[in-house]
């Protein structure tokens, strides 16, 4: 009976086995059958737009609107507009395709509270007196402080870097993207260059020298100070590659500086002046216990008046390919009757183998509570081969004749020439085939050439003998023999004044100023309080302590960590966490912020490590930080008052060796912010609030 009873368990079981996979089968026959269905009936399913819609509202997405934006921008587009915004550090130049025509490009306006950056670009036709506004695809990211040249043989219009802020200008960076416009289809073309180019900056200055783009100089703002540069980098039109030359040690060249005037030569180029900030030793103001006065570094700006000439030697035709030039640095002798007294902010555009130089400002520190500065509105002409400059003043016609009236009529330059010596001819003529005098030939009536059709009547500029208004940083173009000023910026106080205007000066007959548009300076947002200077005055004692400090900081990080040693490798984090910056808004539009709010793992008051930030700069920066946690950790554990009784020292390795930890828990999520950042031809991002007293863009306008 009991064999019976386990015989008949097991076959129960068995058809209990059976009864479940046919089961199984038979669900997954259905779900087999729904799928198909479903997929057979996808076309003829009901989607509810309106909820697709308000999920795309939720997720803080303007579908409409980024629909229209892409459409309008998938060609280009040149439509008539009003003169442009008021702006500074914006980007001038003369059509290289034809003389009627000049581009602006770029710059920044700053009212006092909020900074804004553009990326439009303006095409201004001189014979029409019109505006127009033209929309691509494919165009540079809003930027300030770049530089752009002509391509020389190679066409076209180059340019290079610039810098951005946020609004309130917490953070900013620099550029290192390369770009090209084609003047005639206007299309912009991003480069990609082969190897390594030049690194992020502003202030540059670039020229062109047969096939070659030459660029030199600017700055660039990191966490800790202003760099200014000296390289010279040389972009080959044809093989599209950079070469940086280095020169040997013992060679000169030019000191670090931005904001000169760099222009071609037949030989190669010239570089004249320019603007940096040099390490100085002042007294801090008090008495150390020795009973002498401290010493403290501080930057003080520097004028540059020196001249330097570039010599470059075109590679043999034999020679392989991808052959940089051969470059040498002149130092030339001060050129003769330079502007005086020094000026900085003063732009020179080139015209016929000289430099046309305008404007400028001269500072006087008075004291350590203000400075007082002079504004130039002079104009200047610079011979390069007599290294001389000579002052151009205007000079007021006796009486307008009637063929001054047809250079009026014809724009003036060489077409407005052209057209009043045509006038001039014709007048002849007819008085030698009425038997007449030339002497009366102007009193006579002719046929009046005639005029393009598409040009629309427009009234003619008066001419006035009043230089415009003094300024810095005006923005200078010339075109047909007339120079164009755009712009500049103009101080009083704590105001800043951004000018809206366009002047024009025939520089063949200096005969006047031309208003070509010119609207009235808008009002000033920042406050006038002077509270904060007296704060200035009354932190002066502390700033001097938090540079013993951060000189007792530098020392130490000599005996933590070596200059010439890298950082040792640590294991990945389970728990990565990245480093954002403080005000996410600076980054441009086409940098993803989804992806860093998804992994983003900021859920502590820790310091974080920026995108290119080395370990040795991350610990200089947060040491002060790290300490404090340390502190504080160590008062939570003793539950006391007790007081810690590491050394200084200690407490200072201590804090490293947490910053380190910290710099490589972050690695992988940094360097895919660096990767994104690159992309997009940024630099380091740099918050302002950590350089202190340095400033940022909003703060040196004469870099």
């Amino acid at each position: 009976m009991v064999k019976t009873d386990k015989k008949s368990k097991v076959a129960e079981k068995k058809a209990r086995v059976a009864e479940k996979q046919k089961k199984k089968e038979k669900q997954k026959e259905k779900k087999s059958k729904g799928k198909g269905s479903r997929d057979d009936d996808s076309d003829a399913e009901d989607i509810d737009l309106d909820a697709v819609l308000a999920q795309f509202q939720e997720q803080g997405f303007e579908l409409i609107e980024i629909c229209l934006k892409q459409a309008r921008f998938l060609k280009v587009t040149e439509v008539l507009c009003d003169a442009p915004s008021p702006r500074s550090s914006s980007t001038l130049i003369g059509s290289p395709s034809n003389s009627s025509e000049l581009f602006l490009f770029g710059g920044e306006y700053y009212n006092g509270g909020l900074a804004s950056f553009y990326n439009d670009l303006f095409i201004y036709h001189i014979e029409r007196g019109e505006w127009k506004l033209v929309t691509s695809p494919n165009s540079p990211l809003p930027r300030s402080g770049h530089a752009w040249c002509r391509g020389g043989n190679a066409g076209g219009i180059y340019l290079f870097g610039g810098e951005f802020s946020s609004p309130k200008q917490g953070t900013f960076y620099h550029y290192n993207d390369f770009w090209r416009l084609d003047p005639s289809t206007r299309e912009w073309t991003r480069l990609e260059v082969k190897g390594k180019g030049p690194p992020a900056r502003s202030g540059h200055r670039m020229t062109y020298f047969k096939g070659y783009i030459l660029l030199y100089g600017g700055f660039q703002d990191t966490s800790q100070q202003t760099k200014y540069l000296q390289d010279l980098w040389i972009y080959d039109c044809q093989d599209f590659i950079w070469y940086n030359p280095i020169l040997p040690p013992a060679t000169q060249k030019p000191d670090a500086r931005s904001s000169f005037s760099f222009l071609p030569h037949e030989m190669g180029a010239v570089i004249y002046g320019g603007y940096s900030r040099v390490k100085a030793t002042t007294t801090a103001g008090k008495q150390t216990k020795g009973g002498n006065q401290g010493l403290r570094t501080v930057l003080k700006p520097m004028i540059h008046q020196d001249t330097w000439f570039l010599r470059l030697v075109q590679p043999p035709t034999d020679a392989p390919m991808n052959t940089p030039p051969t470059v040498r640095w002149e130092r030339r002798k001060k050129p003769a009757n330079p502007p005086n007294p020094p000026r900085a902010g003063a732009t020179m555009v080139y015209h016929k183998g000289r430099g046309i130089l305008f404007g400028g400002v001269h500072d006087v520190e008075e004291s350590e509570e203000g400075i007082d500065s002079e504004f130039f509105n002079t104009l200047y002409a610079w011979n390069v081969e007599r290294n001389r400059y000579f002052q151009l003043t205007l000079r007021r016609p006796r009486g307008q004749t009637k063929k001054q009236q047809a250079f009026d009529r014809g724009g003036g330059g060489r077409r407005g020439r052209g057209k009043a010596d045509e006038e001039e001819l014709l007048r002849n003529l007819a008085a030698l085939e009425t038997k007449g005098s030339i002497d009366n030939a102007y009193s006579m009536e002719i046929d009046k050439i005639p005029q393009d059709r598409d040009l629309p009547d427009r009234p003619v500029k008066e001419l006035t003998m009043d230089m415009p208004h003094p300024r810095f940083n005006a923005q200078l173009a010339v075109q047909d023999d007339v120079l164009y000023i755009f712009g500049g910026t103009f101080e009083k106080g704590d105001r800043e004044y951004t000018f809206d205007e366009l002047w024009a000066i025939d520089l063949g007959k200096l005969d006047g100023v031309k208003e070509l548009y010119r609207r009235e300076l808008e009002n000033w947002e920042g406050s006038e309080d002077e509270e904060e200077d007296s704060d200035e005055d009354e932190d002066m004692d502390d700033s001097d302590e938090d540079e013993d400090k951060d000189a007792e900081v530098e020392a130490d990080m000599a005996e933590i960590i070596p200059a010439d040693s890298p950082p040792r490798a640590k294991a990945k984090s389970k728990t990565p966490q990245s480093s954002i910056l403080s005000d996410p808004s600076t980054i441009p539009s086409m940098i993803s912020d989804t992806d860093t709010e998804a992994t983003s793992a900021l859920s502590d008051d820790l310091p974080h490590p920026r995108p290119f930030e080395p370990l040795r700069d991350f610990y200089t920066r947060t040491s002060t930080s790290w300490q404090e946690v340390l502190t504080h950790s160590f008062l939570l554990r003793s539950n006391s008052a007790a007081s810690d009784s590491r050394s200084i020292k200690e407490l200072r390795k201590d804090a490293f060796a947490m910053a380190e930890e910290k710099w490589w828990d972050c690695r992988e999520e940094i360097r895919a912010l660096e990767d994104e950042q690159e992309e997009a031809g940024i630099g380091e991002v740099v918050s302002i609030a950590d350089r202190g007293g340095d400033g940022g863009p909003g703060a040196a306008r004469r870099r």
